[in-house]
């Protein structure tokens, strides 16, 4: 039977703990070096496409669709691009420090979109399957399955840390006061927030994960919006 927390730290992954940005220029430029130009591009439309049809980037789908019915090795030294990259050192600074900071205030866990598998190797490589002690839900649009998630972590109170402003907007219209909202300014979905976030602010706005380190559990709590500019006083 799941344990009651009095507070569930709710975590995305891309652009929140690691540099999901850094990871996709990686990528597009051993696409182009291996395949040439036309190759990246035709990688990037069939991904487009596959996150059209399924909610999700599934780089192995769209790796397997671009191969087709080729032999060629380089599909396959790509697939090892894909599996052994080295998520943990695209983890952002202070990830882990914050992560057991907030064990002591209540309980971690990620709240992630992906596939069912490069989606939790990430996670694994990135050393964040453990910081979060195995505490980890990866669904297709996790929006949509807040009552999985409560039935599986129930808690007084909800934390949602993500960089993409549609999503906090949507947890804080679907939850209300039974979640703060903490809005990650990283990466391209943080930079390409506007009216959204005007019509339904975050409660508290950091430039990092890293500033969760220096938080109390009343900050989460006081339903006052923590600019990050001051750290609380302990």
């Amino acid at each position: 039977m799941p344990t009651h927390d009095d507070i569930v730290f709710l975590f995305d992954v891309d652009n929140t703990l690691i540099d999901n940005d850094r990871f996709s220029a990686d990528l597009a430029a051993r696409l182009e070096r291996d395949f040439g130009a036309e190759g990246r591009e035709r990688y990037a439309a069939i991904d487009k496409d596959i996150r059209s049809q399924v909610g999700y980037a599934d780089y192995l789908g769209a790796l397997q669709r671009m191969r087709g019915k080729e032999s060629h090795p380089a599909y396959m030294e790509l697939s090892f691009f894909l599996l052994d990259y080295p998520f943990d050192e695209r983890r952002f600074p202070g990830v882990l420090e914050a992560v057991a900071h907030l064990c002591t205030l209540g309980r971690p866990v990620i709240m992630s979109d992906g596939d069912t598998v490069f989606q939790p190797r990430k996670i694994r490589r990135a050393g964040l399957w453990d910081a979060f002690r195995g505490d980890v839900l990866i669904y297709v649009h996790k929006e949509d399955m807040l009552d999985d998630m409560r039935r599986r972590y129930p808690a007084d109170h909800y934390v949602m840390v993500d960089d993409k402003p549609r999503i906090l907007v949507a947890l804080k219209k679907l939850l209300g006061d039974k979640v703060t909202t903490v809005f990650v300014k990283q990466g391209h979905y943080a930079a390409a927030a506007g009216k959204e976030l005007d019509d339904t602010p975050p409660d508290i706005t950091i430039d990092s994960v890293a500033a969760l380190a220096t938080m109390r559990r009343e900050d989460f709590l006081c339903g006052s919006r923590y600019s990050g500019e001051k750290p609380a006083e302990r």
